[in-house]
């Protein structure tokens, strides 16, 4: 008997199940969705046994820990989108997630004018110890994510929430939010741009303020080497401290996507990348 779409969808109703450990949360959603929502940068959290990386506490709010405001979007996204979310638990100045595990930065010595002195002297050993600890569970379990979605007949598309400061080095940033993506693999990155850009009012970079395609970030590896549809979304700061702002740009975003959704063949079994 062959599986029809009926089928794959019936089977994908199952969701993914809530989980919690110490690197990761996955947010339960529906396979069905045809997403999964990710949050690389989405807490300052430091283990006690690591003393803030010798930090002041003060250090720690700041953007070189994480990316603020970004989990409440995934978040709210993720519920919008009636999709799973797998959200780190851990801060990037520990070890980066969105990095590949030769990248010089993985580990970040300096940031932003901060020297970190917990990190001023890791060695190979403590840089694996972290990567065992926290990089590689998060990896793996946007892995096994992908795979359950797979295993239904589902290709899913990968939205990776981060964002960015208002002001760098003393000048303003003048986009509200941007989009990143690999020249190689823009298609669907290109229709989220699309869509988000139709309003007047917003200013959105196209991989601006950074670039995209990082050899080995999250969406290289986990996109792109998959030949999945992905995008990676940055929004300015300042415009989702609060809930408010966070739940404006899910709504934003989750138009966006549908939009992008629909322009690349929607959620069915054969939904792939669209290189360009």
């Amino acid at each position: 008997m062959h599986e029809t779409a009926t089928d794959t969808l019936a089977a994908a109703a199952q969701g993914i199940a809530p989980h919690m450990s110490e690197s990761h949360e996955i947010v339960p959603g529906s396979i069905a969705s045809g997403v999964i929502v990710l949050c690389d940068h989405a807490s300052n959290h430091i283990p006690p046994e690591y003393d803030d990386l010798g930090l002041p506490k003060g250090e720690l709010a700041r953007h070189i820990a994480w990316d603020i405001g970004a989990q409440g979007i995934a978040r709210a996204l993720a519920k919008r989108l009636e999709a799973p979310a797998i959200i780190s638990r851990f801060s990037r100045l520990l070890i980066d997630p969105n990095r590949g595990q030769d990248d010089p930065t993985l580990v970040m010595r300096i940031s932003d004018g901060a020297v970190i002195p917990g990190n001023a002297h890791v060695d190979k050993a403590e840089i694996a110890r972290r990567k065992a600890r926290f990089y590689e569970p998060y990896d793996d379990a946007i892995s096994a994510t992908i795979g359950r979605f797979r295993a239904c007949g589902i290709h899913p598309a990968l939205v990776s929430i981060h964002s960015f400061t208002p002001v760098w080095r003393g000048l303003k940033r003048p986009w509200h939010a941007a989009v990143l993506y690999d020249p190689r693999d823009a298609g669907f990155s290109r229709h989220v741009l699309d869509a988000l850009a139709r309003d007047s009012e917003l200013i959105i970079g196209g991989n601006e303020p950074y670039k995209g395609g990082l050899s080995g970030d999250t969406m290289d590896r986990q996109g792109f080497a998959r030949g999945l549809r992905h995008v990676l979304l940055e929004v300015r700061q300042d415009l989702i401290f609060h809930q408010k702002g966070q739940e404006d740009w899910a709504r934003r975003i989750e138009r966006a996507i549908r939009a992008a959704l629909d322009a690349t063949g929607g959620i069915g079994p054969g939904s792939r990348s669209t290189a360009t």
